[in-house]
């Protein structure tokens, strides 16, 4: 879905920054232009961002969790 009109970034777009690193919604605006605009869209992107940041590091704690595991079993 798209979460900022005036810059055409969705929320895959969001969440694909915060994949790759973004930590904080202040760098994801300097690095997308999310909500920089009209601002409309601030508390919709937000919520997206840190839904996609959560999401991330539970993804990062399970793969470590693996990790982990298969290492003990070698």
């Amino acid at each position: 879905m798209i979460v900022c009109v005036c810059h055409r970034i969705s929320d895959r777009d969001i969440a694909r920054h915060a994949q790759q690193g973004i930590s904080s919604f202040d760098e994801l605006q300097m690095e997308s232009g999310v909500s920089t605009c009209c601002g409309k869209c601030e508390s919709c992107a937000r919520d997206t961002f840190e839904q996609a940041r959560q999401h991330h590091t539970i993804a990062l704690i399970r793969n470590a969790s693996q990790f982990t595991q298969a290492a003990k079993k070698a």
